[in-house]
């Protein structure tokens, strides 16, 4: 058993009182918290403590792509770059890079994570252990005849449901990747395949995406055309794509929208009412990256989101580190505080995952790691260490 303070302690949802301290068990079970009188008998720590982070949003299968596609080329020209490349390297190059991003969540004080995949890659980096892991197998089929598609979505959910059999620390769903990649059929087979599974999507990356829904018409359209996709069964609906997709999906999913750069205050509105419960994932520096934008922060705000972070892939990012984008946000927010970015950054992932439960909060029973972060304000000089 160990006793840890130190002058602020964020307990995933809000600072904790002064001279609080934290009970852990000797297999990093959160026990009790405490307030002053222990305070002599326990490990005093400078700067902050607070629970692991949760990275919502990752692609660890293409870690390997870090540098290829060039900053601020856009959505769709990024979106182009990835499949002509992505197999443009040896399987041990992959395996390499894809350790090495497992292990860089790790150093980031990264507890759990959401991981796209679209092909059973990552059956390795997930074989370590060291983190939890919900797999998002990303189904993809813009047609109205999509069965083969979906096909082998299955045979990828199936060897990662496999493989999760050994741990408690695996758990996958099959989710759609996007409104311009999945056709209202598709949308369809992923829901009839387990109507409450968690689901995620990237939603609104580009103003091209709305204006395909609305009038089939833009870039996306370009897009399809350019991978030979026949789009002439698509009738536009006239709507967002967000209020045009969830009706194609049961409300008992628990839901997580991506990026939701060009999200508007309406499409917020109308997905509370058709889906109870949603999350709300922000990944700034990979927006920053691809289309050099951020998603209306402050809106999200004001309508009540449960806002989480991601950090997308190395593909779109210089690095895997929930804190990074925090600082990120708090440097183009700068009224942001600390108390509600570190729960975005723990406790609301956490819950977005369906994993409060185990980690995001020093909620005794939970085991959600430790960090020390020194000189939190300050980018460039901050630290991570974890400590359990």
């Amino acid at each position: 058993m160990s006793l840890l303070t130190a002058p602020r302690i964020h307990d995933g949802r809000n600072w904790l009182p002064e001279n609080s301290v934290v009970e852990v068990a000797d297999d990093g079970t959160i026990t009790a918290i405490h307030d002053g009188a222990v305070i002599a008998q326990a490990t005093q720590y400078h700067g902050i403590l607070a629970p692991g982070f949760v990275n919502v949003h990752c692609h660890l299968e293409l870690s390997h792509m870090k540098g290829v596609v060039p900053r601020h080329t856009g959505l769709i020209p990024f979106l182009q770059t990835i499949p002509r490349h992505r197999n443009d390297y040896t399987e041990e190059e992959k395996s390499t890079a894809r350790a090495a991003a497992y292990n860089e969540l790790v150093e980031n004080g990264v507890v759990a994570v959401g991981d796209i995949a679209n092909v059973a890659d990552t059956l390795d980096v997930r074989a370590k252990d060291e983190l939890h892991v919900h797999t998002f197998v990303e189904s993809l089929g813009f047609s109205a005849t999509p069965q083969k598609q979906f096909g082998f979505s299955e045979q990828v959910y199936e060897a990662f449901s496999k493989q999760a059999g050994v741990t408690k620390r695996l758990r996958q769903s099959i989710a759609p990747h996007a409104p311009y990649s999945v056709s209202e059929q598709l949308f369809r087979m992923i829901d009839e395949h387990n109507k409450t599974s968690l689901l995620s999507i990237h939603n609104q990356e580009s103003n091209a995406e709305d204006e395909y829904y609305m009038l089939k018409m833009g870039a996306v359209q370009t897009l399809l055309h350019s991978l030979g996709i026949d789009d002439r069964f698509f009738v536009p609906s006239g709507k967002s794509s967000l209020q045009t997709y969830l009706q194609w999906l049961s409300p008992s999913h628990p839901f997580i929208f991506i990026h939701n750069t060009c999200t508007t205050r309406n499409d917020v509105q109308v997905a509370k009412t058709l889906v109870p419960e949603t999350y709300w994932c922000f990944c700034p520096n990979a927006n920053l990256y691809i289309e050099n934008r951020l998603p209306d922060v402050d809106m999200f705000i004001a309508e009540g989101a449960t806002i989480c972070i991601g950090t997308d892939s190395l593909a779109s990012n210089s690095q895997l580190s929930v804190l990074a984008e925090l600082h990120a946000l708090k440097h183009y927010h700068s009224h942001l505080d600390w108390e509600t970015l570190l729960q975005w950054g723990t406790y609301n992932g956490a819950c977005a995952l369906q994993m409060q439960d185990i980690a995001g909060s020093l909620t005794p029973g939970t085991k959600p790691g430790i960090l020390h972060i020194t000189n939190l304000e300050d980018a460039d000089s901050c630290t991570i260490h974890r400590i359990i």
